[in-house]
């Protein structure tokens, strides 16, 4: 099991990164709360990881923090969500968001998420009910963001990414101004899209 990655960064696309430890690189998915998080290229970076295999793939998933690993392998457990949906909701909402949505049964909050229904959404606060907890972020990296030159069509391929459709993307991007950068772009999209 590969628990955490230390190195230098060499690549960040969203939702991926590639991380080099020692002449070897990695790829891994991040969710965009981690991605928002990230330093900027070549320089170093700690991140905690879950291995997914599959018979078709080894998938590396990584974190900011413990606290959102282990949110996502909750996530994991239930019927029905598989990594990258588990992903998709990490990105939509902080651990701290999603913890709040399933003790307080909102169910809409939840549903707003890409590939979450009504019925899914039920099922993950019955399933997830008292197991997910509070971040404590003594283990959040530094938030460095990288502004981009094709901004806004970036932001629409990373919310296609996460599971919206490609006219929910362009409908949300709209309303962003036109200098603003990849990470904050999607963070304040999605914002707008969960409302």
């Amino acid at each position: 099991m590969i628990t955490q990655l230390t190195g230098k960064l060499i690549e960040k696309q969203p939702p991926q990164i590639v991380i080099d430890v020692n002449g070897v690189g990695y790829e891994v998915e991040v969710s965009m709360q981690t991605f928002y998080q990230l330093p900027n290229v070549g320089e170093t970076l700690r991140v905690y990881t879950q291995l997914i295999i599959r018979e078709d793939a080894h998938l590396l998933f990584g974190f900011a923090d413990k606290n959102e690993r282990a949110s996502f392998r909750q996530l994991v457990k239930v019927s029905s969500i598989g990594a990258k949906t588990a992903l998709g909701i990490l990105s939509a909402m902080s651990t701290d968001e999603l913890a709040q949505a399933i003790a307080q049964e909102d169910v809409k909050r939840l549903s707003s998420a890409p590939g979450i229904g009504k019925k899914t959404a039920e099922r993950m606060i019955l399933e997830l009910r008292g197991k997910l907890s509070p971040s404590n972020n003594t283990d959040v990296a530094s938030l460095v963001t990288q502004p981009n030159t094709h901004q806004h069509e970036d932001i629409v391929n990373t919310l296609q990414a996460l599971g919206y459709s490609e006219r929910e993307a362009r409908v949300a991007v709209k309303a962003l101004p036109q200098d603003i950068d990849v990470s904050e772009g999607v963070r304040l999209a999605l914002k707008n899209m969960l409302k």
